[in-house]
């Protein structure tokens, strides 16, 4: 049953080149663990792999043959990526171990942690969870050796067919032909895999926990079996997990979902799934985000325009859409005729721009819309209003010369760093994604917009990372991610440069020379889906929006019923100075409004008793903040009113708004 990989070893010298340059000798065939631990004794403790020649390999596997070798760290990316498979495959013995009836079907790493899937009649539950996670640490401490081995592909079916392993058998059967059948042995268990693993378990140590149950389908798919799945978290140590822990107890707190229902800013419903009932407060939010980006638009010099929901199916035949993307959008038929619900703005733009001849004078043209899109998620993929099947977008595509691509993303970025900042996100992740295998266009025209977007990226004194192959088949791209305040990243803004499209809906402009030319498009977002970007802030702020941002910005509450007048009057001053403002007249206790309202993250309570009515003046509690400070009215509308327009920050602590 076992191979053998190399029946004659070598016994010449082996060259082993290192990402420095460095170059170092070797007699015969040499292991990762043998080349770590010649270059010190900190990098063999802490090495979990090795990279030969660009492919990821066991530490403990031999290298035969010259190569480019680089040593993989624990508490690398990719070393993180190999600790998290591991730990799926201990979590798969250890669910043998204990549940022996159990098949195991598959278990990768994933963001952050990993999961198996399991074939077993009985619900596994959360006191499962904490026998499987025991067993696990067991059989961390037996430091049991990992062993890669090479099989025979019919005599691995039969084997784990022979086990009851149908679900293995049938991944080694569907296997291209020309793969090689590598099986990891651990102890008693085996499981398929193409590695690399750990040379024993105890190198996985003890950074790892089981996090929650979930179900999920035989290889995603509703026809098939339903599995259970396990999924974990594992780190490169202790230390690193519990603060993973902590951010993820973080999150919860702040988590949009619990948040909108609690300061009722919108619900979802099964009749509607993956759409979103905005309620008036949530409504407010969204109408103060979208009027911005509106304002900041114009300000940048684009025009607002507005597409048809539905729209015949050969616009997005010949957008090519419809063969790239036909399953995720929705149709419907009337008059024989098929039509889509419009999944994405891009081919109306172009169609808006066909009206009319076009000259070089008109370039850049930049065309904006809040465009209402809709696409058929999986229904398992919907989570809160950050991903959802009906959405509007921050769309924008500039219609411009080869030429104007660089000072066009240039502006752009200028414009993005604006708006992320008036929302109180001051980190970003800039990405440069370029050409992949099957593209359009020469490779002249790549070269000219890879370069384009590279150069706009460095005159912006941006540090960026290349994303090789990562581009639009139309195009290169960059995206832009936020990272909020607990670490997490957020990918939201984008700028693609696309020769296709126009090309395939007949868009041209008249050159300076007479000619007729195709523009080039390019498509780009700052918040992407509004509704996901509103899930984002509501999570970043923890639902205390900034006052220029919050549902209701102003709470005028009364102490004793003698105030009543002049809180109305309050809050109409308030109201005429453009802030949303309301009146609480209940007869309540003042403490007991301002613990109520203080859960609504309101901004700023104004407080009014008798004393402020003959003085005509408030006494002011901002949330967050232990302090009350009176003032004249038009002093608060002044400074209250100018800390809205300004877009400011509150700092709680100082009592104050922030500088930007």
């Amino acid at each position: 049953m076992l191979t053998t990989e190399y029946s004659d070893p070598s016994d010449m010298s082996i060259q082993i080149t290192f990402p420095d340059g460095a170059v170092k000798q070797f007699d015969g065939p040499v292991t990762g663990l043998t080349i770590a631990d010649g270059i010190s004794s900190g990098l063999r403790r802490n090495a979990v792999a090795i990279e030969v020649n660009g492919e990821m390999w066991d530490l403990t596997r031999d290298i035969h043959t010259d190569a480019m070798v680089s040593i993989i760290t624990r508490d690398s990316e990719e070393g993180l990526d190999v600790l998290r498979h591991d730990a799926a495959h201990v979590m798969a013995e250890a669910v043998k171990e204990l549940y022996p009836e159990t098949q195991v079907t598959i278990g990768p790493s994933i963001e952050n942690g990993f999961y198996y899937d399991f074939a077993r009649d009985e619900p596994f539950t959360p006191d499962d969870l904490e026998a499987i996670e025991a067993r696990m640490r067991d059989i961390v401490k037996r430091n049991e050796t990992i062993e890669r081995e090479v099989w025979d592909r019919d005599e691995a079916i039969a084997y784990f067919k022979r086990i009851g392993e149908v679900y293995k058998a049938e991944i080694i059967a569907d296997l291209p032909a020309d793969e090689t059948i590598t099986v990891y042995r651990q102890g008693d268990f085996l499981d398929l895999c193409r590695g690399p693993h750990l040379p024993s378990t105890g190198i996985l140590r003890d950074g790892f926990k089981l996090t929650k149950l979930a179900g999920a389908y035989w290889r995603g798919d509703s026809n098939n079996a339903q599995l259970q799945r396990i999924y974990g978290t594992a780190w490169s140590d202790k230390k690193a997990l519990k603060a993973y822990l902590r951010r993820m107890e973080e999150a919860e707190k702040r988590d949009h979902r619990k948040l909108g229902k609690a300061m009722d800013l919108f619900h979802l419903q099964d009749e509607a799934p993956g759409s979103v009932f905005w309620h008036p407060k949530g409504w407010a939010v969204y109408q103060a985000v979208q009027q911005y980006m509106a304002a900041k638009q114009y300000a940048h010099g684009y025009q607002e325009i507005k597409t048809p929901q539905v729209v015949d199916i050969s616009l997005w035949e010949k957008s090519g859409h419809a063969s790239k993307f036909g399953d995720d959008m929705f149709t419907l038929t009337n008059d024989e005729r098929m039509y889509a619900i419009k999944p994405m703005n891009c081919p109306c733009h172009v169609q808006v721009f066909n009206q009319g001849l076009k000259s070089y004078r008109d370039l850049p043209l930049r065309l904006a819309e809040f465009g209402s899109c809709h696409r058929n998620e999986m229904s398992g993929s919907l989570h809160g209003i950050m991903r959802v099947r009906s959405f509007v977008q921050d769309d924008a595509h500039i219609f411009c010369t080869e030429e104007q691509i660089q000072s066009e993303v240039k502006a752009f970025i200028d414009f993005l760093h604006e708006v992320y900042a008036d929302f109180g996100f001051d980190e970003v992740i800039y990405k440069l994604s370029t050409r992949p295998e099957q593209r359009v266009g020469s490779d002249e025209v790549w070269d000219r917009a890879e370069q384009a977007l590279e150069q706009a990226l460095n005159d912006n004194g941006i540090e960026w990372e290349l994303q090789p192959g990562e581009g639009a088949f139309y195009g290169p791209k960059i995206e832009f991610s936020l990272k909020d305040c607990i670490g997490r990243v957020w990918q939201c803004g984008t700028m693609q440069v696309d020769f296709s499209m126009p090309e395939r809906l007949d868009a041209e402009y008249v050159a300076e020379d007479g000619s007729k030319k195709v523009p080039v498009m390019l498509h780009r977002a700052i918040l992407g889906s509004i509704e996901r970007f509103l899930g984002i802030l509501i999570e970043q702020h923890a639902g205390a929006l900034p006052a220029w941002l919050a549902p209701q910005q102003v709470m005028v509450a009364t102490i004793v019923t003698d105030a009543n007048d002049y809180a109305v009057e309050v809050a109409n001053a308030l109201r005429n100075a453009g802030l949303r403002a309301e009146v609480d007249l209940r007869n309540e206790k003042i403490g007991y409004k301002v613990r109520e309202h203080s859960l609504q993250k309101i901004p700023a309570i104004l407080c009014i008793g008798k004393r402020e009515a003959e003085e005509g003046t408030v006494a002011v509690r901002r949330f967050g903040s232990k302090a009350q400070t009176v003032m004249p009215l038009e002093d608060f509308i002044e400074q209250f009113g100018t800390e809205v327009e300004q877009k400011q920050l509150f700092d709680a602590q100082a009592d104050k708004p922030q500088d930007k």
